[in-house]
């Protein structure tokens, strides 16, 4: 597997997180399915592309999320060993797309944000290279399974679906952590700047209220005759 991209520096708990749900499958599956997944930092007007060796016929899965920056959205693009565009989406939260290698191959995957011009993203990805083998080489015969083998199977599927929803909410509270940062910075700069506009108001009323009553001294010229 060749798999070349950079890591944020926000991402090492991903990375740990990434390293462990590898490692479940890894054990789970016997090695015979690749899954890569990153969480990386996305800086504005920047590109980042990822490659991928595959072979003819295998079958893959891309899933991609933004978690953090601006309105969540990113251009996603994956081609071929050939240049040609297999998917391609514009300002994207997420979506998840799956094909079938035609050919051998380096297949190149690429996340753009080359559309902002301030505002760097949070993005994961999951790339899953083949299907899941059987957990049993004699999953597929015609006879039944014994019950001990059913029962490693019905856990094996259980498993995956936890660790799928365990990605999922960690995704999802995540991205909810930081629209409350993003919303408790908004309104500590408007309370700010409500309180310095109460400053200024108060100010000037004082100073109004003080001209309303302040003594206005005449003088009178007197002209001799």
């Amino acid at each position: 597997m060749l798999l070349r991209g950079l890591l944020g520096p926000g991402a090492a708990a991903w990375s740990a997180i990434s390293g462990l749900r590898g490692l479940v499958l890894l054990l789970c599956l016997g090695g015979a399915v690749r899954t890569s997944e990153i969480t990386f930092e996305l800086p504005d007007n920047a590109k980042q592309c990822f490659y991928e060796e595959i072979a003819q016929g295998t079958k893959c899965t891309l899933e991609f999320q933004v978690i953090t920056g601006g309105h969540y959205d990113v251009d996603c693009r994956l081609e071929d060993p050939d240049g040609i565009v297999l998917y391609k989406e514009m300002k994207k939260q997420y979506d998840s797309f799956t094909f079938t290698a035609s050919r051998n191959g380096t297949y190149k995957f690429c996340f753009s944000n080359e559309f902002s011009t301030f505002t760097h993203k949070t993005v994961y990805f999951d790339f899953q290279v083949g299907e899941d083998p059987p957990l049993f080489p004699s999953e597929n015969r015609v006879t039944a399974l014994t019950q001990m083998e059913s029962a490693c199977v019905s856990i094996h599927e259980a498993l995956k679906s936890v660790i799928d929803y365990q990605t999922h909410f960690r995704l999802r509270e995540a991205q909810g952590r930081s629209r409350a940062e993003d919303l408790n910075t908004r309104v500590a700069y408007w309370s700010i700047g409500e309180a310095i506009i109460l400053l200024v108001v108060s100010i000037g009323q004082v100073f109004l209220l003080k001209s309303f009553f302040s003594d206005k001294r005449t003088t009178t010229t007197r002209v001799g005759s």
